[in-house]
């Protein structure tokens, strides 16, 4: 059996499996999660690696959203991916949830923002720069601002791309500025992103420590 990467993102609402053996995605699924990933998360796993016919003697990595996200959320599949690596002594590489989106998105004029919704209208953002050969990379730490600061300080060209309501499409076509929409089905944060991302830094020894590694949580700095 050919080894194969698994990785899990539970980082929101969102919760996304795939399993990739480094050449191609051999399975993927991901779905809305009504705070049900608890009871949803090991059984989607078990199914899904039954149903490819692999073991977890199969897996040469496993990969994981770390956040920013959720905290129940990025407990939930932090707490499998532990659980995989630890028994199996399986590899396990930390994956930041907005670089999993930013993978997902083609090379486009100008810059791109990423986001994920963080309640009380609010929004996580991460901006992103295309570096040649290395394609989206982070220019500045995440923030949580509210949609309507947000565009107000922002000038230059950017796409938007990630967890964005209908409202905040409105506002993002009202603002009169030069900022672009991924459509709607190149915004869901796929799992197979992750895997080929956790694919390359296992192959470059980028592993982590599966007892020590633990959840990235963004601070909102008004401390709501």
């Amino acid at each position: 059996m050919t080894k194969m990467i698994l990785a899990l993102d539970t980082a929101t609402r969102w919760t996304g499996l795939a399993l990739h053996d480094g050449k191609r995605v051999i399975a993927e699924q991901g779905w809305h999660s009504k705070h049900t990933q608890t009871i949803e998360l090991t059984p989607a796993v078990g199914t899904l690696l039954e149903k490819s016919g692999v073991a977890a003697a199969d897996l040469q990595a496993l990969a994981v959203a770390i956040g920013p996200g959720s905290y129940t959320s990025l407990r939930v599949g932090l707490a499998v991916a532990k659980g995989l690596s630890l028994a199996h002594q399986i590899p396990l590489i930390g994956v930041p949830t907005l670089d999993i989106m930013a993978a997902s998105v083609g090379l486009r004029t100008g810059s791109l923002l990423v986001v994920l919704e963080a309640g009380r209208k609010r929004v996580i953002a991460g901006m992103y720069r295309w570096q040649e050969r290395r394609g989206w990379q982070a220019s500045e730490q995440p923030i949580i601002e509210t949609w309507e600061t947000l565009l107000f300080h922002l000038e230059t060209s950017t796409t938007f791309a990630g967890e964005i309501s209908p409202e905040a499409a409105k506002l993002i076509r009202a603002s009169k500025k030069p900022f672009f929409l991924v459509p709607a089905a190149a915004s869901v944060r796929r799992a197979g992103y992750l895997a080929e991302i956790g694919w390359q830094r296992s192959r470059q020894g980028l592993v982590d420590d599966a007892a020590s590694l633990a959840p990235s949580y963004l601070r909102d700095p008004s401390g709501k």
